[in-house]
């Protein structure tokens, strides 16, 4: 029988739980096949999951617009993983050969116990990082972060200018704040770190010179990601896309680039160099005009306890009623063992709107 099965049928609801639909051109027929119990986490098309994005809080202090509305409503701590049970995955994907773990939300500096989950699992990694908008960013809590293991930080920021910043944002805070937090990380070790941003068409999508500029300034990867189907507005469509090759025209046309391609094969990053040899360096991330899953190594968990092998993709596999005491190690392992060896092939976009959860609620 089999250990676990995606929910089905979905709801149409923030939280909903979806399904591969039947009209998904990204799934395959035969899938929920038995996995393989032993060896490395490996999905029906040769994938290896070794890259965990354990996402531990909804909650966020921002509500960017390709993210959350603005009176995006978050899960009650009830239903949200609690620290207990975040240590507890998080040591069984390092049992079951994972080697990276990113720590997302929401925004994760908001969790009171962030600290202790670093620390608990920095040990069973080889690279331990966390994404954040930078918001909670300073010198004392950089050094607190590394102090408990933390390696890498990828920090949000989508302009430079405080106006647009807080038009993407819509917070009151000034893009300086995150300025200095990029500078906080820097000193206290936690790199090589990266900037994310999103570029929207009519809002910033003439800052990616001035973003590159940062770059240049502060020796640090400046990476833009396009904009995807996972925003609470339900507004997304392919107008609203700045794609990655129009951002490197508009850098280049300021400072030319010179392309590197992939650092690994599994990496989502093309990166480019600055052509008169200046620090820092551009990545682009392109899921719409140039999707990379063929290589994807990923899988997501829900800070409420859901198993998201491909994020663009309508299945989820709930854990967490096996964490609560009704499930051994080896049932916990064969979840998700199962759910990674379901995972959609991927390799185009489902283009509209995704249906249920928005990027917060997912982990980034």
């Amino acid at each position: 029988m089999s250990t676990l099965a995606p929910t089905s049928p979905f709801s149409l609801t923030q939280y909903g739980r979806a399904t591969s639909r039947d009209d998904d051109p990204a799934s395959d027929s035969g899938a929920f096949e038995p996995a393989p119990t032993e060896g490395p986490l490996r999905d029906r098309f040769g994938r290896i999951a070794n890259d965990l994005r354990l996402s531990i809080t909804d909650r966020c202090n921002f509500r960017c617009s390709y993210c959350l509305s603005p009176d995006a409503q978050f899960l009650p701590s009830e239903s949200r993983l609690s620290t207990q049970e975040i240590i507890q995955l998080g040591r069984t994907f390092a049992r079951l050969g994972v080697e990276r773990l990113r720590i997302t939300g929401g925004e994760p500096t908001l969790h009171p116990d962030l600290c202790e989950i670093i620390s608990e699992l920095s040990p069973l990694y080889g690279d331990v990082s966390m994404t954040t908008n930078g918001s909670r960013l300073t010198e004392a809590t950089a050094k607190a972060w590394k102090a408990a293991g933390l390696k890498r930080i990828t920090i949000s920021i989508d302009s430079v200018d405080p106006a647009r910043f807080r038009a993407v944002s819509r917070s009151n805070l000034d893009p300086a704040v995150v300025i200095d937090g990029i500078r906080a990380a820097i000193g206290a070790g936690l790199g090589p770190v990266k900037v994310n941003a999103v570029l929207l068409v009519g809002v910033n999508d003439e800052d990616a010179p001035a973003l590159a500029e940062l770059a240049r300034a502060l020796a640090i990867e400046i990476r833009f990601i396009e904009f995807m189907p996972l925003d609470a507005d339900g507004s997304w469509n392919t107008t609203r896309v700045v794609s990655s090759a129009k951002t490197i025209e508009r850098i280049s046309d300021v400072f030319p680039l010179i392309a590197e391609g992939r650092d690994r094969p599994d990496r989502t990053a093309v990166r480019f160099r600055f052509a008169d040899g200046s620090a820092g360096s551009v990545g682009t991330i392109a899921p719409v005009s140039d999707p990379f899953c063929g290589e994807c190594s990923r899988i997501r968990v829900t800070p409420d306890g859901f198993l998201r092998p491909c994020l663009l993709a309508n299945s989820e596999w709930p854990i967490r009623h096996l964490l609560k005491g009704r499930g051994s190690d080896e049932a916990i392992e064969a979840a998700i063992r199962e759910a990674i060896w379901n995972k959609d092939r991927g390799g185009a976009l489902r283009m509209g709107p995704m249906e249920g959860r928005t990027m917060s609620a997912i982990g980034g």
